[in-house]
């Protein structure tokens, strides 16, 4: 619990902080800072793609430069940057900055999946990395109460200034605890060899059964969540639905998300990876077909089950690659997962956009949406019969 509980605040300072807290500070920035429409788009575009590249580069090279050493790094580098926000006033610099550090998260999340992969037991893996991958919806809880308590008294500045204090704080913790782990053997069939060659990563992705659900999973999960999380208050407000309610419905998300991942991390490590996949598949496309349906009466339904699925899903699934794959080629196959989730986002996007300018409206989008989580829950049903079943190449440590 201990690994969990420290790793979930790293997840807090590089996903909620370093991804999430621009997005709620920049009305305050704006003030005080010339960010134009242009500048915020741009942000989105290269915050994504500099997420992917991070990803990328850790599936291809991380095994070779030692997961602790990363995790301290990114750390560091994130906590620096999100002091650094407090004090840049001009707008190229301030995305340099949010680019290192969507960089800095993807790479971060990877290094937890090959320690936790290495040290927890087969019977604890998937509860431990689903409750530290619930710990971006802590970040999002806790960029709410910046906003409402720590900015209208003491300014923007002091919401960057007490983020990055935050993750000098988690710095500490994380490297006293790896020096503990790196005196406890790692856990049988966890041992950080057995890496799969770079030449044969796309292979083994395309080939093996394991490594290609996991990273159509990630496909469909973008596919559906980011197009859902960036056009829902302007769906609601074409019908003519009240702004409290997209209010509502993110803090319903946040709240769902802080508790789902213990509770479906201790059903994955109790029933298997395979049904808690299925539950939080099915509870996401449940509240999709409702939302659909009467958008005004189950938005807070949708909410629940993006919540419910969205934060958990990480890291039962990293936990579900783990079963069958050696901890260094967990983490290789996880950052290629969130390159395949960064693209079913963008592809998503785009979709959305095109499907809004044909249509006139965002009906067909959400019918789309819930179709695809439709797919989602039924490659969960189809895991779930399957059972597990190793695939006969993997490598193992």
């Amino acid at each position: 619990m201990r690994m969990a509980a420290i790793f979930g605040m790293n997840q807090i300072v590089s996903h909620g902080f370093g991804m999430f807290l621009f997005a709620a500070l920049v009305p305050m920035m704006r003030d005080s800072i010339a960010l134009s429409h242009w500048h915020l788009a741009t942000i989105g575009a290269l915050t994504q793609l500099a997420y992917l590249g991070g990803a990328l580069l850790l599936g291809l090279v991380g095994h070779r430069l030692g997961t602790a050493r990363l995790t301290l790094a990114t750390g560091g580098i994130t906590s620096l940057l999100l002091f650094t926000l407090s004090q840049l006033q001009e707008p190229l610099l301030i995305i340099l900055a949010l680019t290192c550090l969507a960089a800095s998260a993807a790479i971060s999340w990877g290094s937890i999946v090959e320690i936790v992969s290495r040290h927890a037991g087969a019977e604890q893996r998937s509860g431990c990395l689903s409750t530290i991958s619930s710990g971006t919806a802590w970040g999002y809880g806790l960029n709410g109460l910046l906003i409402l308590l720590v900015v209208p008294a003491l300014g923007w500045q002091r919401g960057w200034q007490l983020a990055g204090l935050m993750g000098l704080l988690v710095m500490g913790l994380t490297w006293h605890m790896l020096r503990t782990l790196k005196r406890q053997p790692a856990t049988p069939g966890g041992g950080p060899v057995a890496a799969i060659p770079v030449t044969r990563l796309l292979a083994t992705i395309c080939g093996e059964r394991t490594a290609l659900c996991a990273c159509l999973i990630c496909f469909l999960v973008g596919f559906t969540t980011m197009p859902f999380s960036n056009w829902l208050n302007t769906y609601l407000d074409q019908l003519g639905l009240p702004a409290t309610l997209g209010g509502y419905t993110w803090t319903t998300v946040g709240l769902t998300g802080m508790v789902a991942g213990l509770l479906t991390g201790k059903l994955a490590d109790r029933k298997g990876p395979e049904l808690a996949l299925l539950v939080i598949f099915g509870g996401f496309a449940l509240g999709l077909l409702a939302f659909v349906q009467d958008p005004a009466r189950f938005a807070l339904v949708a909410g629940f089950g993006y919540g419910l699925m969205y934060f958990p899903m990480w890291g039962i699934l990293a936990g579900w690659v783990g079963q069958r794959y050696s901890s260094t080629a967990t983490m290789q196959i996880s950052g290629i997962c969130m390159v395949t989730f960064g693209l079913g986002g963008t592809l998503g996007n785009l979709l959305a956009g095109y499907l809004r300018e044909a249509t006139g409206t965002l009906d067909s989008v959400y019918l789309v949406l819930a179709s695809a989580s439709v797919v989602l829950a039924l490659l969960g049903l189809w895991l779930y019969r399957a059972g597990p079943r190793p695939d006969p190449a993997c490598p193992t440590a």
